[in-house]
């Protein structure tokens, strides 16, 4: 009884020995996974890096935006100045979230006034391949109801031609693999003032 006893004391001590070898072999890490950026079609669990490639090394991921099953966007045709910025084509390859909704948005070229309706919304939603080419034509999702049928094509004209005007858009390859397949989704938002020049117009004299 005595030996067993002894026997088990010493399977017992081995195994802690090992697990202690175990774990200076393979320390923790503050921010687990983030030194290993990985794509939507990896097979495991992993934090995905939106990090410049400017940075010269490790960082810790950054998300500024909805990062689900769905990336959604909305595109209004007059931003406000606050969100100014966030329309201009980055001048780089596209390596983030942030850089592709800014190009997404520098995209947009809205109908003439003429043709157009104040307050008219409209979604797509589609899909990139890795090499920055839409997959498929954007199917429409949503449009602002009550609109005529020709209101609805003049708007869908005008987004498709505003995307295919942009494409192919250039990402880096880390963010063509985590992009690849994923559907998008684009709300444009006219927001114009249609009716205000001819509202303000002063009456000719007689």
């Amino acid at each position: 009884m005595m030996r067993r006893v002894l026997l088990l004391l010493v399977f017992v001590g081995m195994a802690a020995l090992a697990g202690q070898a175990g774990a200076q072999q393979h320390p923790l890490e503050a921010a687990p996974f983030s030194h290993s950026p990985c794509s939507v079609l990896d097979g495991q669990p992993c934090t995905p890096s939106f990090c410049s490639i400017f940075n010269n090394g490790p960082c810790v991921p950054e998300i500024d935006y909805p990062y689900g099953q769905n990336l959604q966007l909305t595109v209004q045709t007059v931003p406000s100045e606050k969100d100014a910025a966030k329309y201009k084509k980055p001048d780089h390859d596209l390596n983030n979230i942030g850089d592709l909704f800014a190009a997404l948005r520098s995209c947009w070229t809205p109908p003439p006034a003429d043709n157009a309706r104040e307050g008219m919304q409209m979604s797509v939603r589609f899909s990139f391949k890795r090499s920055g080419q839409i997959i498929a034509k954007p199917q429409l999702t949503f449009a602002t109801a009550g609109v005529p049928a020709e209101t609805r094509t003049t708007y869908l004209n005008a987004i498709n031609a505003s995307l295919n005007a942009c494409m192919p858009l250039k990402f880096t390859d880390g963010l063509g693999g985590a992009l690849a397949g994923r559907p998008i989704a684009i709300r444009y938002v006219d927001n114009r003032d249609l009716g205000k020049s001819s509202q303000n117009q002063t009456p000719a004299p007689r």
